[in-house]
């Protein structure tokens, strides 16, 4: 089976690999001609213009769009408007906001095209060895597109999340969730390197790693950050946020959902960009192991 990739980033790149290793015909497609180039090298047939890439695939087209949330999205889609026939697919695998993606189904239905919203969880090396993926969208397409998404994501690691939008809405709670696991595990470890410095907190992190109730893999990937750098001396305590978050707490107000441990996460992240903690380095570190997200060094 064939299928074109539009976005060679840091997820993108590792999606194409892990598609190919899969057994699946990738075409790609990046602005970034060293990605391009470099994808290139490990067998993956690349394009240097867009429509290119799309008329190269035979057949019913499917298409996985893997790039940052917003305008971006729009103008891709605009762009292969024209090289995509009735019944082909589009597949949104970056965090479009929920509402825009319901938007943007609409207006492709109007020429018979389908798209799918993936929401994609698991960071680069997910990308790379196994994600785990949330779809909505048509279930005919999604049924023509299953075996795509059971191929790349870990054993269970799928679900059609039912229609439009629902997949991006699911990953956008999943983030959420995720705002207030990170600034938990962030302040209790604050509590301890207060209660005593001499504490290992990689340690600490480690055990509780192993049969405790809180073990998980941001657990890992904190003892993975401390072991590098005991107390994160190297890097400011600064929380950035991809958006996800503030979707969350604000559709959660729109249905008069009471999310205050989401909302207080997202507030800390906007805190630690006017002074520097270590609960902000934490998350810092944590974003940046799981994500390959930038940290501000001191």
């Amino acid at each position: 089976m064939q299928i074109g990739l539009v976005g060679l980033g840091k997820m993108g790149y590792n999606l194409a690999l892990n598609f190919k290793s899969k057994g699946l015909q990738v075409v790609a497609f990046d602005v970034n001609k060293s990605a391009a180039d470099k994808i290139a090298k490990e067998g993956v047939v690349t394009f240097g213009q867009l429509s290119d890439m799309a008329l190269a695939l035979n057949g019913r087209k499917v298409i996985w769009i893997m790039v940052p949330a917003g305008n971006v999205v729009d103008v891709i889609l605009n762009n292969l408007k024209q090289y995509l026939n009735p019944n082909d697919i589009v597949i949104d695998g970056g965090n479009s906001h929920y509402k825009d993606t319901q938007t943007r189904a609409r207006d492709l239905e109007k020429i018979g095209v389908h798209l799918l919203d993936c929401g994609t969880s698991g960071g680069p090396e997910g990308a790379l060895r196994g994600v785990c993926t949330m779809i909505g969208g048509k279930r005919e397409a999604f049924d023509y597109c299953e075996k795509i998404f059971e191929s790349i994501s870990v054993n269970d690691g799928y679900l059609y999340c039912g229609k439009s939008g629902s997949g991006h809405f699911t990953k956008m709670v999943h983030n959420g969730i995720e705002y207030g696991m990170m600034q938990s595990i962030a302040e209790g470890l604050e509590v301890l390197q207060k209660f005593d410095s001499e504490i290992n907190l990689a340690s600490v992190s480690k055990v509780w790693n192993h049969g405790s109730v809180v073990r998980g893999w941001l657990m890992e990937l904190t003892q993975h950050a401390l072991e590098k750098d005991r107390n994160l001396e190297s890097i400011k305590g600064v929380m950035h946020s991809s958006g996800e978050g503030k979707w969350t707490v604000e559709t959660a107000l729109d249905m008069g959902v009471p999310t205050p441990v989401i909302t207080m996460a997202l507030l800390m992240r906007y805190r630690s960009q006017q002074e520097d903690t270590f609960s902000g380095k934490v998350v810092a570190a944590l974003r940046k192991e799981f994500g390959g997200h930038p940290v501000e060094q001191k």
